[in-house]
């Protein structure tokens, strides 16, 4: 039958064509899309340093008590007039998306003079390679490469932090990296870091530290560990 010759008999009206909706869903994409991205940029963009939106020390809070450093890994000039601590556990997810700001403070602020870094180990209890992925750092800073060791660990996080031989794969970094492997697995193996870890860790519980990445600058702690947060902190600091 004839679609003419069907409505004229039954009267019913043509069916309606469906409309082409990919613009819609094309534009709908767009619009999430910038608003993604101006989510992102406002997340990560630098505040303000004279921002009173910034993290604060109390009131009357005490100096950082600068003793504990030795139970840490330090890197910068001894008098730099500001001092960046963080207390981190290289299996923690958190602390590996911190590293990039790490590095970052590092280029930008450490190897000008004007910021000292140290690093506290805080391995926590539910994560099995944590311990050992500490001792991996140390180990090759006993061969001149506790920073490049460190930067590998998180960097390469999600390969080591399932293993069941973590060992393993910490000796392939170490290869990469042209060191001695088998004193790293001595090392390893002997553990010969494990008092200094432990130490850390105390220092940690000494200060009430219990999560990672907890971030210091001075005594003020960053309330959004991060570049944006973390750089507009050290220009506040830097200034007063």
């Amino acid at each position: 039958m004839g679609e003419a010759k069907r409505r004229k008999e039954t009267g019913a009206p043509p069916p309606r064509k469906q409309k082409d909706r990919k613009p819609l869903y094309a534009g709908l994409g767009v619009i999430i899309l910038v608003f993604v991205a101006v989510g992102v940029f406002f997340l990560t963009a630098s505040p303000d340093p004279t921002s009173d939106g910034l993290p604060v020390a109390a009131s009357n809070a005490d100096p950082f008590p600068a003793q504990l450093d030795r139970y840490g890994v330090s890197v910068g000039e001894d008098d730099a007039p500001v001092v960046v601590r963080e207390f981190a556990d290289y299996q923690c997810p958190a602390c590996a998306r911190f590293s990039d700001a790490s590095k970052q403070l590092k280029q930008e602020y450490v190897e000008s003079g004007k910021v000292r870094f140290v690093y506290f180990d805080l391995p926590l209890d539910q994560h099995d390679n944590a311990v050992p992925a500490a001792q991996a750092a140390r180990c090759a800073g006993d061969q001149g490469a506790y920073w490049e060791m460190h930067d590998e660990l998180f960097d390469m996080q999600t390969e080591w932090s399932g293993s069941g031989s973590p060992v393993d794969t910490f000796s392939r970094y170490v290869n990469d990296l042209g060191l001695d492997e088998r004193r790293f697995r001595r090392c390893m193996n002997t553990g010969l870091h494990i008092d200094d870890i432990e130490q850390s860790r105390r220092a940690a519980m000494q200060l009430r530290v219990t999560s990672t990445p907890t971030v210091l600058v001075d005594n003020v702690r960053l309330t959004r560990p991060g570049w944006g947060q973390l750089s507009a902190v050290v220009e506040r600091e830097l200034a007063d």
